[in-house]
């Protein structure tokens, strides 16, 4: 446990003097300023109003920058340590494998969640000067969603990392993956089910095997519970979960899926040749 909190401090320090990091940290605190700035607190939306207005578009602003952030900075650290013949110093010392790959993890994992957790925060404190309620129902499980969002794509990221040889090849494939994400949400469904070639049943299934649309719908249902918005593929989704049901599958599949690839990439890190 101390050399995997010791590989994780070493992390945090590291990525708090990268630039990525500054960036990072500004565009999420940046985006939450311009949002109090535009007196987005004071529109109506489906007769949501104040806070809770202004952190639907957050969450929703989040789920397009976050992961292509999470997939490009963490693929280059194992593929970046590659090549930087960090593992021919790294086996000189006693620090194990797991130990090394889990802190870096850790690390990043704090780094990646804090800023945009912090954004929060800071609109909930400006909402409690100005004297605008708090819809604490909405920021505890929005800050749960995007906690299991950061482990997910971390989680992803580190197993293209732990596959790719260069730092290139690594970015390149982050870059896809995101991609592929995107391309994958309601545009593809709506053209597989107008198409009628599979059930609606099963294009909505596949639709939710993509983390990205199991947070974009998460979100939604915060303040559309009936998903109204989504059209007929709101049946299948409620028939199939219910609207509790699917609040819990949004928070527990993104986390088991980044595990599961971060533990893949583990095993393929552990028997691949690291130099």
């Amino acid at each position: 446990m101390k050399q995997l909190w010791l590989t994780a401090k070493l992390d945090i320090v590291e990525s708090l003097r990268a630039r990525w990091f500054l960036i990072y940290t500004l565009v999420f605190g940046g985006i939450v300023a311009l949002l109090f700035l535009f007196g987005l607190t004071e529109s109506r939306v489906l007769g949501f109003i104040g806070l809770s207005r202004l952190l639907v578009t957050y969450i929703q602003l989040t789920m397009a920058i976050l992961p292509i952030f999470v997939l490009i900075t963490t693929v280059r650290s194992v593929a970046g340590d590659r090549e930087a013949g960090v593992y021919e110093y790294l086996l000189s010392l006693p620090v194990s494998l797991a130990a090394w790959f889990w802190g870096k993890i850790l690390g990043r994992y704090i780094v990646i969640f804090l800023p945009v957790f912090g954004a929060m925060v800071m609109a909930v404190l400006i909402a409690m000067v100005k004297g605008i309620e708090v819809p604490w129902a909405i920021f505890s499980y929005y800050t749960a969603l995007l906690a299991v969002m950061a482990a997910c794509f971390l989680g992803i990221g580190m197993l293209i990392s732990s596959l790719a040889r260069t730092t290139d090849m690594a970015q390149g494939a982050a870059f896809l993956v995101w991609l592929t994400f995107l391309l994958f949400l309601d545009l593809i469904l709506l053209g597989v089910m107008i198409q009628g070639k599979i059930s609606p049943e099963l294009a909505v299934t596949l639709a939710l095997a993509n983390p990205l649309q199991v947070f974009r719908t998460a979100a939604l249902a915060m303040f559309d519970p009936q998903l109204i918005v989504l059209g007929p593929s709101a049946y299948v989704i409620l028939d199939l979960f219910g609207a509790f049901g699917y609040k819990v599958f949004a928070l527990a599949y993104p986390l088991v899926l980044g595990v599961v690839a971060a533990f893949t990439g583990f095993v393929l890190f552990r028997r691949g040749d690291l130099p």
